[in-house]
């Protein structure tokens, strides 16, 4: 029989080996993840792929409702996921992340660093107050976390994938966000030098580089002229849906698939990257 000739809807033998091979390559059945802002709009996209693939699931955001109702959504589908209310630019609460984590789950195979807050307050109207609102939310966090989560994963010997969220933002830097392109700048910095700190504990440290994703911490700054300079940059043309971040995601978090990849940094930017002028 020809391929031609197979009726569609029938699944053959070949068809069952591809599902097999691609589960094998991603499944992360019996893992844990935890999703550092995760009840957020792209984090909580994230956070189901991880769901979706098999991980158990912690999602951890200061905003606990948020947290309830994401960790909700993935329970309806069958999945197992545990809503965590913590500041992260606390250690303690970072730490209480991981105690509650390894209470009900055993293990922390993945981080997501996903907390992030934006501004576009004009440089000289700065006030120091929010300039360490966001350096804490967006650098801090991600600090205390791969130094908390890290070094449970250093010390339980089975390695692990960390996963910070980076942005465009961060290399070369965009106008009217200065606090933020600092913040991720510094992320990138963390990413890069915690790659080669980790790597004899077998634990992977990357980073995904969004470009321009629509969210509540960035929408306000979305006005028609910026909207049309940012297309104009993007040779996609258009802003990204939150499912596109699921399988880089998925990529960086798999042992199978991305066992040889620390201190990337990835982009997901339609090609924003890639243009200068």
């Amino acid at each position: 029989m020809t391929v031609a000739e197979i009726p569609i809807g029938i699944t053959t033998s070949a068809d069952e080996g591809v599902h097999a091979f691609l589960a094998d390559l991603f499944s992360l059945a019996g893992r844990t993840a935890v999703v550092v802002g995760g009840g957020g709009v792209l984090a909580g996209e994230m956070a189901s792929g991880l769901a979706e693939a098999g991980a158990n699931v912690v999602i951890a955001d200061l905003n606990e409702s948020n947290a309830q109702r994401q960790a909700e959504a993935i329970r309806e589908r069958g999945r197992k996921a545990l809503p965590c209310a913590a500041d992260v630019t606390r250690k303690t609460d970072i730490q209480h992340v991981l105690e509650t984590t390894l209470a009900h789950f055993g293990s922390v195979d993945v981080v997501v660093n996903a907390a992030g807050v934006n501004s576009g307050t004009p440089f000289f109207e700065i006030e120091e107050r929010e300039w360490e609102h966001i350096l804490d939310v967006d650098l801090r966090s991600v600090f205390l976390s791969c130094q908390v989560f890290g070094k449970s994963m250093a010390e339980a010997g089975k390695g692990g994938s960390i996963i910070n969220i980076s942005s465009a933002s961060s290399d070369p830097p965009l106008s009217r966000v200065f606090t933020y392109c600092v913040a991720k700048g510094g992320v990138n910095q963390i990413t890069k030098y915690l790659a080669k700190e980790f790597a004899p504990y077998g634990v992977r440290v990357n980073a995904i580089q969004p470009g321009f994703f629509p969210a509540e911490q960035n929408r306000k700054l979305l006005t028609e002229e910026r909207v049309a300079s940012i297309m104009s940059h993007t040779p996609m043309r258009r802003f990204g849906r939150p499912s596109e971040l699921v399988g880089v995601t998925l990529y960086l978090a798999s042992e199978q698939a991305s066992s040889f990849v620390t201190g990337s940094i990835m982009r997901v930017d339609g090609g924003f990257g890639a243009m200068t002028i």
